[in-house]
């Protein structure tokens, strides 16, 4: 599909939950400046899938893997990989707008660096105005950096926890369903931020929407019952798919 080295490169990945697997002998490459969408009918493994790329499933009580996932040719889940250095490299976004409601919108951009272990730097009032500006969200809030979080709408919240991440300059940056409990004004804002966003970061979206997989992505996947069923360019994908499952999906035969 493209010659350009791979920022990650996932090689044969099994998730298990205790005896249940859950994602089947994944094998795909995350690009460097390009969006990869991670579609298919609900629980079908697309969240499980992103939550490993940077250890998060590791919170759920028996959680494992088997397989490799390579972040610049090294192996996150080799001997001695701390996951928390893991996390910042590889920021993540939820799908309901999390931030921490009693710390101001400047707390909350920090927030990362507390939470990590990492001391505040000096310039932190730098940090915070370079990260809600590559969220787009530093002009609307510039009067109030110092205001509860909870007071924003939940289009600006999800901004502010997108810039959040940016904050620990991350260098891959997954979204989990980040416009699922949103508005269509606010979805479109963040679907333009990602477009921005892409030149600098490789990104993974996992989308239910297949309109917005279409809209924002250069590559799609297609997974269904915990396999991936076909990886191809996005446009490619969606008007010449090459498996019968892929089409029945996107043509709406089910879902």
């Amino acid at each position: 599909m493209t010659a350009a080295q791979p920022k990650m490169s996932i090689k044969n990945l099994d998730i298990f939950y205790g005896l249940r697997k859950a994602v089947d002998d994944v094998s795909l490459d995350v690009l460097a400046g390009k969006v990869t969408a991670i579609i298919g009918p609900s629980g079908c493994g697309k969240s499980t899938f992103i939550r490993c790329l940077n250890r998060m499933h590791e919170l759920t009580p028996h959680a494992r893997v088997k397989g490799q996932v390579l972040l610049d040719g090294v192996n996150i889940y080799g001997a001695g990989i701390d996951p928390v250095t893991i996390r910042r490299r590889v920021g993540m976004v939820f799908q309901r707008p999390n931030p921490f409601p009693h710390m101001s919108i400047f707390q909350n951009i920090l927030s990362g660096f507390a939470l990590s272990g990492r001391k505040i730097p000096k310039n932190k009032e730098e940090i915070v105005e370079i990260a809600l500006r590559g969220a787009a969200l530093f002009d609307e809030v510039k009067d109030r950096l110092h205001a509860p979080s909870a007071a924003l709408s939940g289009g600006q919240q999800q901004r502010l926890c997108i810039a959040r991440a940016l904050a620990m300059q991350p260098e891959v940056l997954l979204l989990d369903e980040p416009c699922s409990a949103l508005d269509p004004i606010s979805t479109a804002r963040i679907e333009d931020l990602i477009g921005e966003l892409r030149s600098n970061y490789a990104i993974v979206i996992v989308t239910h929407n297949m309109q917005q997989a279409a809209r924002v992505s250069q590559i799609t996947a297609y997974f269904l019952s915990g396999k991936l069923i076909e990886i191809d360019t996005t446009k490619r994908l969606f008007t010449t798919p090459k498996d019968q499952r892929t089409e029945d999906y996107i043509t709406g035969k089910f879902g």
